[in-house]
């Protein structure tokens, strides 16, 4: 006989991987339509109304619609530290899912590159043990340094790519300040759930919702202002997919009084992990930078292709 734990597991393993495979496809279908539109300027609302003219990006949409459910469903049957590492590898299904859209070989290193940084994720979920079921903010949190600090690197994020004007620091930049906007809508997601319990108007009747209305969007829109810079779309995608769960388990420790493993090792474990993500993120970064220089017209233009590698 099949233990309820285990019949959880047998629901939650397969909605992760599938929505796992259904964020990557929503990745890439998204990634390859912002290379059908005229090239926007970072921050500008006008991307979207192109985009959405675009029957791939739409179908990037649905996908992610049907990922974000998936995900929901897996978990709420199983375990984060089962269910998270299944999540990321959305990475691996976006990079073999673009090469089909571009018609081109899976390049091995930008595979190998994707599957060291869901390695170095897993084990920094696997060591840290985030723990709890906080649904609102802690009275003990003092979250106004983490919301300093989060807010400071989006918007020198920011800064970085408007300044920037082409290359990979500019595709860095506003992946980087994806990643941490989507990880703060996350946070800030289990905090109006929590209050949605009390009451379907309780949540309208605080200032999460608000900030989750401003939030999410422009992190959505920054997202793919990064897919058009970006010439490839897995080294952007790998930093957006590291960021966005570590700033999410900050949040859970800092602002909703949640625990994580603290001790000397496993600090020293968790910062061994994050070694494993920034090796896997420069080699995928190194390897674009290659295939980039070894063809020639590559820029990003209208209507046309990341190209081939």
């Amino acid at each position: 006989m099949v233990s309820a734990t285990g019949t959880s597991l047998l629901l939650a393993v397969p909605a992760a991987v599938v929505g796992a495979a259904s964020m990557g496809m929503a990745s890439a279908a998204q990634a390859r339509a912002t290379k059908e539109v005229e090239v926007s300027r970072i921050l500008d609302p006008g991307l979207l109304r192109g985009l959405a003219h675009r029957p791939l990006w739409l179908v990037g949409m649905v996908a992610t619609g049907l990922g974000l459910a998936l995900q929901l469903v897996a978990l709420a049957f199983g375990p984060l530290l089962v269910v998270q590492p299944l999540l990321i590898t959305s990475l691996i299904f976006a990079g073999v899912i673009s090469a089909r859209l571009e018609r081109r070989p899976l390049d091995r290193v930008m595979l190998a590159g994707s599957g060291v940084c869901i390695a170095g994720l897993a084990a920094f979920l696997l060591v840290a043990r985030p723990s709890g079921d906080s649904q609102g903010f802690s009275p003990q949190s003092e979250p106004l340094p983490l919301a300093i600090a989060l807010a400071t690197l989006t918007v020198v994020a920011l800064i970085v790519a408007l300044l920037v004007r082409h290359g990979s620091m500019r595709v860095l930049g506003l992946a980087v300040a994806t990643g941490v906007l989507y990880g703060v809508t996350a946070g800030l997601m289990k905090v109006v759930a929590g209050q949605a319990r009390e009451g379907i108007a309780e949540p309208f009747q605080h200032w999460t919702l608000y900030l989750v209305c401003l939030v999410g969007p422009l992190g959505f829109l920054v997202s793919q202002n990064t897919f058009q810079q970006g010439r490839f779309l897995t080294p952007a995608l790998a930093v957006i997919t590291a960021l966005d769960p570590l700033v999410g388990v900050a949040i859970g420790v800092w602002w909703l009084g949640e625990t994580a493993n603290a001790n000397a090792w496993a600090l020293a474990g968790e910062g061994l992990a994050g070694v494993v993500i920034l090796v896997g993120i420069g080699l995928l970064a190194s390897r674009a930078e290659h295939l980039a220089r070894a063809q020639p017209g590559t820029g990003v233009s209208l209507n046309a292709p990341e190209g081939t590698a």
